[in-house]
């Protein structure tokens, strides 16, 4: 196992106070409590009982509860329906396995950026190991039984109740960390674990410290005593953003490819598109695994139900929502098709992935002969700002690559919308299924385009925060990189 070392750096020039985010308490609130309505919106208003949108949704001054109710799958006995204690107990053993494979797997040991205590976290990554293995054991089933696998039949019939499992883990564990902070020990008290609260974290606000996260990094030690995972440090932030949630986004893209086997007799180039683009980005994450620590969800962020719910909620379950509408809707791209969403993912990838080699390179080694060419200001405290290359035509050009990427999973949907109409063949009592688009045409865009529009807008926000972080940080240096590099994402454009 090896260890990458990256070279002290000077203790960094004093902050400034950290005010609030996400628009203080009560966007703490509205987002807390609003966006698994939204999750569960998803899945109702865009289903294959009626279609997507349903199309009681479609004439908004005839639209009752009971009209749409009929149209949704809304669980027989209500409310109660979204839970399943089945459904709870499966999801936590997919939680436990990717526990164990983090415990039981060798990793490669990797030495964490300074904290403002002086000391380093040492992490453990086998995150892409564990992901061949999960994906290795999906393949292997499919292959015996096919699409009908129990496997992929029962994510597709209980989605409502895995989403509520997913959100109790997701809830829970964000409790656990935010009462733990509560431990952390004050300055100047013996703190061998390196144990931090964010800095924007501790407001006094318990539901804004709650959803923004007290502790930076929470950690937990398993005890001697326990077999396999004694002694083994876990980063519950490193987990939650890299395994779970995220393996779970491809699970998921699976799942709906086996639906719309089962349903249509074949899988369209559309979906298979989207699967593939969707699973180089994960597994292109997990395989870049130890990059995730100069990230500022690692460096600035605290783990709370933020960060909670995005990782084991939002990604796997609103980040599929194109492949589960195709899985209903087959589209045909043929090769025209194909390759004009290939060449737009071609490039978010490529300046994606170089801007971010480009950055790690000269992070670890600026000698490195890759980067030693490239320009850079060096701050007060010790830091070397990059002036050229990537990171020279803009301060955030990662942020263009991921989004031209986030085009190519919501183009293959096409002009999106359907309508699902249900027949009884009079003399044999079988129901035959007929999906068209009809007067749902377009509108189902606001579905399956809606990750654009909330990846760029999440970009330029991350941008905002990055900026006020570095501005706080850096203070006049950072105006004197700003007057180098201008632009914050898109050159001459913004």
């Amino acid at each position: 196992m090896s260890a990458h070392k990256r070279k002290p750096s000077k203790a960094d020039v004093p902050e400034a106070p950290h005010g609030y985010e996400f628009g203080g308490p009560l966007g703490a609130f509205g987002i807390t409590f609003g966006l698994p309505l939204l999750i569960y919106a998803t899945f109702f208003f865009c289903n294959d009982v009626s279609g997507c949108p349903a199309p009681a949704l479609l004439y908004p001054s005839t639209l009752t509860w009971s009209k749409l109710k009929a149209q949704i799958p809304w669980p027989e006995n209500g409310v109660k329906g979204i839970y399943s204690t089945d459904a709870t107990l499966w999801v936590s053993a997919y939680y436990f396995l990717s526990l164990f494979l983090q415990l039981v797997l060798p990793g490669e040991h990797v030495e964490g950026l300074q904290l403002d205590s002086g000391g380093r976290h040492i992490y453990k990554f086998n995150a892409f190991n564990s992901a061949v293995i999960t994906l290795a054991g999906l393949a292997l089933g499919t292959l015996l039984y096919g699409s009908s696998w129990i496997v992929w039949t029962y994510i597709w019939d209980n989605l409502i109740q895995i989403v509520t499992a997913n959100m109790l883990v997701a809830t829970s564990t964000a409790i656990f960390v935010y009462l733990r902070s509560f431990s952390v020990p004050h300055p100047g008290q013996p703190n061998p674990e390196h144990r931090e609260l964010a800095r924007g974290g501790h407001t006094g606000h318990m539901l804004y410290d709650f959803f923004i996260g007290r502790e930076l990094n929470p950690r937990m030690t398993f005890p001697r005593w326990i077999p396999i995972a004694g002694g083994q440090v876990l980063d519950i932030k490193v987990f939650n953003e890299m395994r779970p949630g995220l393996l779970g986004y491809i699970v998921m893209n699976l799942a709906f490819i086996a639906k719309q086997h089962r349903m249509h007799g074949f899988v369209s180039d559309s979906i298979l598109l989207i699967t593939a683009f969707q699973t180089l980005y994960v597994i292109d994450a997990l395989y870049m695994e130890y990059a995730i620590t100069s990230t500022m969800d690692i460096t600035a962020d605290g783990f709370g139900y933020m960060l909670s719910f995005g990782d084991l909620v939002w990604v796997p379950f609103l980040y599929s929502i194109e492949a589960r509408y195709l899985a209903v809707y087959p589209l045909q791209l043929g090769w025209l098709g194909v390759g004009g969403v290939l060449s737009v993912q071609a490039a978010g990838y490529y300046l994606f992935r170089a801007a971010n080699n480009e950055k790690n390179r000269f992070r670890q080694d600026p000698d490195d002969p890759r980067v030693k060419h490239l320009h850079y200001i060096e701050t007060a405290s010790g830091s070397k700002l990059l002036t050229s290359g990537w990171w020279g035509t803009a301060r955030h050009i990662n942020y263009l690559g991921d989004w031209i990427m986030s085009f190519s999973y919501c183009l293959p949907t096409g002009v999106a919308g359907y309508l699902v109409h249900h027949y009884t063949n009079p003399v044999t009592g079988t129901v035959h299924t007929e999906v068209e688009q009809g007067e749902a045409r377009g509108w189902g865009m606001i579905f399956t385009y809606f990750y654009i529009l909330y990846f760029g807008v999440l970009l330029v926000h991350r941008e905002m925060r990055d900026e006020e972080k570095c501005r706080r940080k850096y203070g006049k240096d950072w105006d004197r990189y700003c007057e180098k590099v201008r632009w914050r994402i898109i050159p001459g454009i913004y």
